[in-house]
């Protein structure tokens, strides 16, 4: 993709000066690829399954962290790994002259986020490839991989960046009974390596016991990429919730390196 300004062309199509092309697919993302992606992202089950967890109420908890965290911002609110948009959409509501961009990399996903909010968009793009955006000014990421380099590129020093990932104990005790994925001890350090251009502001940290039947506890477990390893009806019961939202603002440091900026963390 070039750098220049993508603007509509012809009904459903986005076009530069160059001539480049882009279809706005008809669910109302915009696919900002060439060929194929060497990976699709969440499944259409997986997404589903959020969508029914997310719209129970189960994670407004955190959304209300990450809302609370944000600052007050008036242009641009990327979500980098949006899902579908659920969290971007909170945050527009808080700030009423912002605009949203939802950037995914599955098609289930962006299809929900293209509907989540109107002054959202949404568009297929890989994380780990130059984003299509010149600037932006409030970067968000909740549980998602991400690109140090290229944030660091889009704010301004003195940006934020706000960074919503599970701490120590995370549904542990689904972890304990049903081998989910665990979190990684060294998760902190690692984010500090991928965000080098970034300076951590503050830490909060937020806990719920979720009080969950079994089909929830089943939901819960279908969103996660561990779904596919966990074949047994589980029981209900008391499931800890807990996530740390970190506040990140953009240094005066010189850029990583890409290399740098492969952390995956969920």
């Amino acid at each position: 993709m070039c750098d220049d300004t993508l603007g509509h062309g012809a009904e459903r199509t986005l076009r530069c000066p160059r001539g480049h092309a882009f279809d706005i697919a008809k669910q109302g993302y915009a696919n900002l690829t060439r060929g194929r992606m060497p990976h699709e992202g969440d499944s259409a089950p997986m997404i589903e399954a959020r969508d029914a967890f997310l719209a129970a109420g189960h994670y407004d908890f955190i959304r209300a962290a990450l809302t609370d965290a944000a600052p007050v911002v008036d242009g641009l609110v990327l979500d980098a790994g949006a899902g579908t948009g659920w969290y971007l959409a909170a945050l527009l509501d808080r700030h009423p002259q912002a605009t949203g961009l939802a950037v995914d990399v599955s098609k289930p996903a962006l299809r929900r986020a293209a509907r989540a909010h109107p002054r959202a968009a949404a568009v297929l793009a890989d994380l780990w490839q130059p984003l299509p955006v010149a600037r932006a000014d409030l970067i968000v990421n909740v549980f998602a991989p991400r690109n140090g380099p290229e944030f660091a590129r889009l704010l301004p020093p003195g940006g934020i960046l706000l960074v919503v990932t599970p701490a120590a104990d995370h549904l542990h005790e689904l972890v304990a009974e049903h081998g989910l994925l665990s979190v990684d001890p060294a998760k902190r350090e690692r984010l500090a390596e991928t965000l080098s251009a970034f300076a951590p502001e503050s830490v909060t940290t937020v806990r719920r016991r979720l009080t969950l039947t079994g089909a929830e506890v089943r939901t819960l477990i279908d969103m996660t990429p561990s779904a596919r390893h966990v074949s047994a009806d589980p029981d209900g019961g008391t499931v800890t919730a807990a996530v740390d939202v970190t506040v990140f603002r953009r240094s005066d440091r010189p850029l990583p390196s890409p290399a740098a900026a492969r952390g995956t963390d969920r």
